[in-house]
């Protein structure tokens, strides 16, 4: 029975890995049944024997992507509160923040996926109350390592640490899917490296807008 479950459980990863890819390269609408399968090395049986539709794949998809990106992010804080002082050494919170943010938006495929989602969410409760949960979860992560750094490092705000991570969170997803429109994460450009980099610059601007 666990060997039956284990291979369950990895057919549908396998599915919901490649559903990752090609949802993010074509969008939803576009993206087939058949095509999901071939590219996981799977038929249409395995597919249905896993998941009633395609629409139920991709919510359970946005589901994983949304609990990975969160659990990204408060690994990544858990890691920066402990390490004290002495683990802010570059001294500002944008530079701490931007360690945090990149996550998910310094990849292609993810910021496509990510964007996917959005639409989706415009026209579907379902996905709109997931996207919503999970982009909640995040501001909450955000505005933890806002009031934590400013804490430690005696840096003022200019706003709620709430709004701060609203408007940051906003401004590097929005700088990230600019920049990928206008090509900025080309492989003959650096790729993903000038994706996070083209971000950055703005971030760090919003970071002196609310600090004190």
């Amino acid at each position: 029975m666990k060997t039956a479950t284990r291979s369950r459980e990895n057919t549908r990863a396998r599915l919901m890995d490649a559903a990752f890819e090609v949802f993010a390269e074509v969008g939803l609408d576009a993206a087939s049944v058949e095509a999901i399968c071939d590219r996981a090395g799977f038929t249409r049986g395995a597919f249905y024997s896993n998941f009633d539709s395609k629409d139920e794949l991709f919510l359970d998809l946005a589901a994983r992507v949304a609990s990975a990106r969160v659990e990204s992010v408060q690994s990544r804080i858990g890691g920066l509160v402990a390490a004290g002082p002495e683990g802010f050494d570059e001294g500002e919170i944008a530079s701490i923040l931007e360690q945090v943010l990149d996550v998910g938006a310094d990849d292609r495929l993810g910021v496509l996926l990510m964007s996917e989602i959005r639409i989706r969410a415009l026209r579907d409760p379902d996905v709109a109350q997931a996207f919503l949960a999970q982009d909640a979860a995040m501001q909450r992560s955000i505005a933890q390592i806002i009031t934590d750094v400013a804490t430690i490092k005696g840096i003022g705000l200019r706003m709620d640490a709430g709004q701060a991570a609203l408007l940051m969170l906003t401004v590097w997803e929005s700088s990230a899917v600019r920049a990928l429109i206008q090509g900025v994460a080309d492989e003959s450009q650096g790729g993903e490296a000038a994706l996070r980099a083209a971000a950055s610059v703005h971030l760090n601007e919003v970071a002196r807008l609310i600090l004190c």
